[in-house]
């Protein structure tokens, strides 16, 4: 389960912060830009371990369904079948486009495989019919939890760019200024 802890340093604890948001309407453009990234990223992180969990309890119940109906062959040879299938799926979720990358892929990918405690998910087959059934359970509730911070996470970007919409909307921020400042930072790195 993530839990988060107020005062925590972790990206996650900042952004679910009930302070992260509030002010908003003080905050400078860019500060708005900052911190509305910074919750984007965390997103995007989440995201990525719930893709990883999907992935993993397709696996399981790919290798339950095998017992179920006494199908040959091993859920491994199936395995880009299964995997793709849930890529061909209609997504569930904010349907967000992301075009950040995750941040800490190796670290999500370790959490996902402690999951499993002692089982290895790469010899799902050898797995009795209850740990199959427990490791489906503990995924089920991880991704659960990830969602649900997924979407609080959702939430406080969608405040940042609702305050950052509002300030073009009223006029109190103006595109050529933000043109302006991204041409003299593409010139200072240039």
């Amino acid at each position: 389960m993530i839990e988060v802890r107020p005062g925590g340093r972790r990206r996650i604890d900042r952004v679910l912060d009930p302070g992260f948001v509030r002010g908003l309407e003080e905050l400078s453009l860019d500060r708005l830009r900052e911190r509305r990234d910074e919750a984007a990223q965390e997103e995007t992180d989440l995201s990525y371990l719930r893709r990883l969990l999907h992935a993993r309890i397709d696996i399981v119940r790919a290798e339950q369904e095998r017992r179920r109906t006494g199908g040959q062959g091993s859920v491994v040879d199936q395995l880009a079948a299964i995997l793709s299938d849930n890529a061909l799926r209609p997504a569930r979720g904010s349907g967000r486009h992301q075009s950040l990358e995750p941040s800490r892929a190796g670290q999500h990918r370790r959490q996902a495989e402690l999951l499993l405690g002692d089982s290895d998910l790469s010899d799902v087959e050898s797995l009795t019919d209850n740990k199959l059934a427990a490791t489906l359970r503990d995924y089920a509730e991880e991704e659960t939890s990830v969602s649900a911070r997924r979407r609080e996470v959702q939430a406080v970007v969608d405040l940042f760019n609702d305050e950052i919409a509002g300030r073009y909307a009223s006029g109190t921020a103006s595109v050529d200024d933000l043109l302006n400042a991204e041409r003299g930072r593409e010139r200072g790195t240039s």
